[in-house]
């Protein structure tokens, strides 16, 4: 048994993982710029000054793209390359590119989902205090306005933020990403709402002034759990923790996010656990926030184990020595896409689109010039047949987007893990496709239904 008709099949890219050209039509610097030009921050000091390229690239990543058979491919748009200063003016030759590129898609069947933020705010406007400033909302919606009077024609589906989790908790709390700042956590709780309101004046933007009809949704990631067994107990427990504020690691979550988005609220764990270092949150400024959406896109990599305790609390189940992982030390979990969609919809009851999903490989050209990755066709065979067990069970999923199309900047890992279904040779420029490009084809082709056997458990 294969997908529901109409399924989409995609894969998805970013604009500074693989536009490069970052000095060139008129696009200033984005916080990535910057930061990756900041000695010890992006391995080995590489930046996305040239990435893949893609920038003049438009006619042989599309191909690439259309020969998948894929029915949508997953882009942002970058803020400083449509808007230099941040506000204000729009740069005709950033938005020129983007008809390009979106004309190019159209034109071999490919319908683009475009995400309007991933994580390149303009430099400029970081020096403004980016987030913090309870101005950036604004700034957003302007933005949003630019692109999609400009686009809206063409483009049907739009994502407003992507992993807010991620900009904010390793940009703003850890350091790690750009802009690479360790606020107190009431600063970046501000910083959070003010996110949030971005989202939401965004969405408003786009449902008064697209020329098309659109469909609207965000791209989160969180503290996903999966159940170490099928007992009720344990399946419980992992929803319960998987909709928990934690104190450890308190940015990578769900709801305090999605909540605000879907509910209209903030969950009571995360304002108890936050107390006065929570944002004063107006009934202005929930309605604003809680926008309606069309679709919940969530990007899933993995997921951690939990059972019901002893005491019928939730526990997190320890992986034996051993155990599976991908290059990012990701563990293989390939329920991650049953239990995440399965617990995402009953909690916000939306359609659910996988708009991530896929593994760091370690991956070279072979002896025979070609590129053999196994491992990637094992790891996608195993997630996708648990997403059509979601499916199968009644879960409403709408689409599966694998990341990435071909190899690219990794944000803090720069070029050191490989997560394409292309193989990109960062010296010349050329792209070769991998087995698991010819493999995922196959896939598309059969609407699923080539997907081999039920996989043997790991262990």
């Amino acid at each position: 048994m294969g997908m529901p008709d109409g399924f989409v099949w995609g894969v998805a890219s970013a604009s500074y993982q693989v536009e490069g050209a970052a000095a060139e039509g008129g696009r200033s610097p984005s916080v990535w710029d910057e930061f990756s030009r900041t000695p010890g921050k992006v391995f080995e000091g590489h930046t996305g000054d040239v990435a893949c390229g893609s920038y003049h690239r438009i006619d042989e990543d599309v191909g690439l793209i259309a020969g998948l058979g894929a029915t949508g491919y997953r882009l942002s748009i970058a803020w400083p390359r449509v808007m230099p200063d941040g506000t204000g003016a729009f740069n005709e030759e950033g938005l020129s590119y983007y008809d390009r590129l979106i004309d190019a898609l159209l034109a071999r069947g490919v319908d683009p989902w475009v995400t309007l933020y991933h994580w390149d705010m303009p430099a400029c406007l970081q020096h403004r205090d980016g987030w913090l400033n309870p101005e950036s909302p604004k700034w957003f919606a302007e933005y949003t306005a630019a692109v999609v009077d400009r686009l809206s024609d063409r483009i049907t589906h739009w994502f407003t933020l992507n992993e807010p989790q991620i900009f904010l908790g390793l940009g703003l709390n850890e350091g790690t990403h750009a802009p690479g700042l360790k606020l107190t956590r009431k600063q970046v709780l501000l910083a959070t709402h003010h996110a949030l309101l971005a989202h939401g004046h965004s969405a408003q933007v786009i449902r008064a002034r697209a020329k098309k009809p659109s469909q609207i949704g965000c791209a989160p990631v969180g503290n996903l759990k999966s159940p170490a067994s099928d007992a009720p107990a344990d399946v419980e427990a992992a929803r319960a923790e998987t909709f928990r504020v934690p104190e450890k690691g308190w940015t990578f979550n769900y709801t305090w996010y999605c909540d605000p988005m879907l509910r209209g609220h903030y969950p009571e764990d995360g304002l108890r656990l936050f107390g006065d270092d929570a944002p004063e949150a107006s009934e202005e400024d929930m309605r604003t926030i809680h926008q309606p959406m069309d679709f919940f896109g969530v990007n899933i990599y993995s997921s951690d184990l939990v059972d019901a305790g002893p005491d019928g609390q939730p526990r997190t189940v320890q992986r034996g020595p051993g155990y599976p992982m991908t290059m990012f030390r990701w563990p293989v979990q390939p329920d991650a896409l049953y239990w995440g969609p399965r617990f995402l919809q009953e909690r916000y009851k939306l359609p659910v689109v996988i708009t991530e999903n896929g593994l760091a490989s370690m991956d070279w050209v072979h002896a025979d010039g070609k590129i053999h990755d196994p491992g990637r066709i094992d790891f996608l065979t195993r997630y996708l047949h648990q997403l059509r067990r979601a499916i199968d069970d009644g879960v409403d999923v709408r689409g599966y987007f694998q990341w990435s199309i071909m190899d690219n900047f990794e944000w803090a890992e720069g070029y050191a893990l490989r997560f394409g279904l292309v193989y990109m040779d960062y010296q010349t420029g050329e792209r070769i496709p991998k087995d698991s490009y010819h493999w995922y084809r196959s896939v598309i082709a059969s609407n699923g239904r080539d997907l081999a056997q039920t996989p043997a458990p790991l262990r």
